[in-house]
């Protein structure tokens, strides 16, 4: 009896032994998943809206509903000072790189760079062979790389994706395009202009932008799924530029939300930025010379303009529902643990639209390139609808100015790197940081050296951009300090700012701003609203001669007398057609000619 009481105590020891052991051996391979999740090189996903307001996503104070982005604001860092460009091409030019835009070729788009400055090799608008993509530093250490969507940045095919560093592409090479068929948003571009693997490419008849290109990154990423070696997929949206289209459905959820007009929007999205700690406490903001008063509007004009604002806030939902397709598809496929997101803007909010595109000048100028402003399918195929400078000045509330310029709503967007790698979780950063921080940060993250001045058998120029890794652990490490090795310089058609620390410099040469250089501290004064030139000279002066060697280092040049940017794109516009048939040139010039009218027409409105 003592004996089996014996060997059932054994028998007993020896299973909790085996149960122990299990234990130990599922903890360690627990274990050892976890830090393989962290030795193995993540994937990268960079997804790039256009034109998009500071507080037009709900993790920075929208009313508009993006699930997807606040999602991944849960699950990683947002950025409140991150600044980029205040036009597209340069912001993606020192997205991609980390290079100041005047060196890597792309001082300007190069619809808008006048004939003067084209002289220069430095001012030709497209990305130069100076430098490195991050997509070629990537795909060398053995990345597969993809893009899918807008690329702006050459036409020719040794600029295309596919010859900078991009495995598998399909690019939209223009400025813009519509979103539910190929076809030019302006008259300046014969046909849009898509390529996919560098070939000439045409687009399917059920197009929409935002669901077509989420499709074709899937596509690719699909197409290695069994591969071992790391992604790097770069999706720069065409939401939200003009023209701003969305499906119905999405625009439904908005045709009550704005009928309170600009000014309401405005200070509602302020509150809430103040409540979320998006902007300091002692924000204030200032009203723009180019928003009208919603009061003085006719009721009609009113429902017009709330709808328009519908479409936009639409559009921008749309994007966030597809952005979320992405994610559902890295869960399936075991990919999403492994992969970083960044979520970014190029530029502020567009401010291109006209004030009344009611008016029969503007109407018969849509007409002519086959859009339609009426209320009724705005938004929808065959529309063209974009926000007036009202609603430009709300998304980016409580920021003064929007694109082309260099107030802080030109340049101030949302940043959000998020992933389950990323130790941070739901925290803000509040740091100084820029568009040339990201191509450094990625190559941080990839474990990827940067060049040393020189990369596949030519010289480079260096990244000039921060690693932002260490924030994602300890969100609010600067990165940048007081000294003038940190200043940040940047010019765009004679509108210049150079940020230093907490402070700021800006000059804006055209309506509505003065001409003059003001000095801003935009930590406590983001609204910048309070001008500090006259009260602090000494840092106005030390800001002023760091410009001035900005200026120097990047080739800077003047821009010409009475430069206007509507203007010079039309003419380059034509130009770029001198060398069509005469009959196909007096047909494009009558197309662009009631747009210069519209142009000078909204010059009189504002």
């Amino acid at each position: 009896m003592v004996h089996l009481r014996t060997m059932r105590g054994l028998s007993s020891l020896l299973c909790l032994a085996i149960l122990g052991f299990s234990v130990l051996t599922e903890q360690a391979k627990a274990k050892s998943i976890r830090d393989n999740s962290q030795t193995v090189r993540p994937n990268i996903v960079l997804l790039l809206a256009d034109d998009l307001g500071f507080t037009d996503i709900a993790p920075f104070g929208s009313e508009i509903s993006t699930p997807n982005l606040s999602a991944l604001a849960d699950n990683g860092v947002i950025y409140t000072n991150y600044h980029s460009a205040a036009n597209c091409a340069p912001a993606r030019a020192m997205l991609l790189t980390g290079v100041q835009s005047h060196r890597a070729g792309v001082p300007n788009i190069p619809e808008m760079i006048p004939a003067a400055q084209r002289q220069a090799e430095h001012y030709q608008g497209v990305l130069s062979r100076n430098v490195a993509t991050v997509a070629s530093l990537l795909q060398t250490e053995g990345y597969h790389t993809y893009i899918s969507g807008k690329w702006h940045l050459g036409h020719s095919k040794d600029l295309l994706p596919l010859n900078r560093g991009f495995e598998r592409s399909v690019a939209l090479a223009d400025s813009g395009a519509d979103n539910w068929e190929q076809k030019p948003y302006l008259p300046i571009y014969e046909k849009a202009n898509w390529y996919a693997d560098g070939e000439p490419f045409s687009l399917p008849d059920d197009f929409y932008s935002s669901e077509f290109l989420v499709d074709k990154t899937i596509e690719f990423i699909n197409s290695n799924k069994d591969s071992q070696q790391p992604f790097f997929a770069y999706v720069p949206f065409q939401a939200v530029h003009i023209p701003v289209q969305a499906p119905q459905e999405f625009i439904d959820k908005y045709m009550d939300t704005y009928e309170q007009g600009w000014h309401q929007l405005r200070q509602a999205r302020l509150k809430r930025a103040l409540s979320m700690g998006i902007v300091p406490q002692t924000t204030q903001m200032k009203e723009m010379a180019t928003t009208d008063k919603w009061s003085a509007l006719h009721p009609e004009r009113k429902r017009y303009e709330a709808k328009r604002m519908a479409v936009y806030a639409a559009m921008i939902e749309a994007m966030d529902h597809h952005i979320g397709r992405l994610i559902d598809y890295l869960k399936d496929i075991d990919q999403y643990h492994n992969t970083v997101f960044i979520f970014t803007s190029d530029n502020g909010s567009e401010v291109s639209g006209h004030p009344n595109p009611q008016h029969p000048l503007v109407r018969f100028a849509m007409n002519r390139q086959g859009y339609s402003t009426d209320y009724d399918n705005l938004g929808l195929k065959g529309s063209f609808n974009s926000i007036s400078p009202s609603f430009a000045s709300a998304s980016a509330s409580p920021l003064a100015y929007y694109k082309f310029f260099v107030g802080e709503g030109g340049l101030r967007v949302p940043l959000i790197i998020a992933g389950t790698r990323i130790s941070a979780k739901g925290q803000r950063s509040n740091i100084l940081s820029h568009v040339t921080d990201v191509t450094p940060t990625i190559l941080s993250l990839s474990d990827v050296k940067q060049p040393n001045g020189y990369f596949g058998g030519r010289a480079v120029e260096k990244i000039v951009g921060r690693d932002l890794s260490e924030t994602l652990s300890n969100p609010n490490t600067k990165i940048r300090t007081q000294r003038d090795s940190d200043a940040i310089g940047y010019e765009l058609a004679g509108n210049a700012v150079l940020f230093l620390g907490d402070y700021k410099i800006v000059l804006t040469k055209v309506s509505p701003g003065n001409g003059q250089w003001q000095l801003f501290n935009i930590a406590k004064d983001p609204g910048e609203t309070r001008d500090l030139s006259s009260k602090e000279p000494l840092r106005l002066q030390q800001m002023l001669n760091l410009y001035a060697q900005y200026e120097r280092d990047n080739g800077i040049l003047p821009i010409p007398e009475g430069f206007d940017r509507n203007r010079q794109a039309a003419i380059n516009g034509l130009l770029a057609r001198a060398k069509l048939p005469l009959i196909t040139l007096l047909i494009v010039s009558a197309i662009l000619l009631p747009f210069i009218w519209v142009y000078r027409l909204r010059k009189t409105v504002n």
